[in-house]
């Protein structure tokens, strides 16, 4: 094969792949906006500007795209942990969770789907994404373990549902509710929820 061909399959390869990087950034951003159930194919092909035949040659059913977004999410999130500066238990802990919520106000924080959802089934069925998902829980997992031994966090309550708690945060609906109020800005609402998280609602 010549050198101009390898350069033509070369290109080829990098503008498929730029536009299958635009599919999953738009599907990501309309999961985060509606969910998976009232995404459609048909709007992510529309505002990525291509025919929906185009974006089912990346990918075959809505279930794939959506999948495909959470997974890029859980690498997102796994470099995100990969990369922290060492730091206290809990201090890595508030730091993820503030992160999750900034990227939950921008847009970027694709809902997890309902229990019942066919796009769950599909999750499950991911190996990228549960050795994502085990790999990101293990982490925090580890730091919440460590807080509970030096009494930062509750040590009554199980660590899973400290995790939980904590993956709760990258979908809470309060974040939304009160920048539709439109009395505080985004870091300030970020404070709050993050104080109703790891403070409580007791008065101290």
């Amino acid at each position: 094969m010549s050198s101009t061909a390898t350069a033509k399959v070369s290109f080829k390869t990098q503008m498929l792949q730029a536009r299958e990087d635009a599919i999953i950034r738009i599907a990501s951003r309309l999961l985060a906006d509606k969910g998976f159930e009232a995404m459609t194919v048909d709007e992510v092909a529309a505002s990525v500007g291509i025919a929906k035949a185009s974006l089912y040659k990346h990918f075959s059913s809505k279930e794939d795209l959506a999948a495909a977004a959470m997974v890029r999410v859980m690498e997102r999130a796994q470099n995100y942990l990969k990369n922290l500066p060492p730091a206290p238990p809990m201090d890595q802990l508030r730091t993820v969770a503030r992160w999750t919520m900034e990227l939950k106000l921008r847009g970027e924080m694709p809902s997890l789907p309902s229990q019942n959802s066919t796009l769950r089934a599909k999750l499950m069925a991911d190996v990228a994404y549960m050795d994502g998902l085990i790999e990101v829980s293990d982490r925090l997992g580890e730091w919440i373990e460590a807080a509970q031994a030096q009494g930062l966090i509750n040590r009554s309550l199980p660590a899973i549902a400290v995790l939980y708690t904590l993956y709760a945060r990258a979908c809470d609906p309060v974040l939304e509710f009160l920048r539709m109020g439109g009395q505080h800005d985004d870091a300030q609402i970020i404070d709050m929820v993050m104080s109703s998280c790891f403070e409580g609602l007791v008065a101290r």
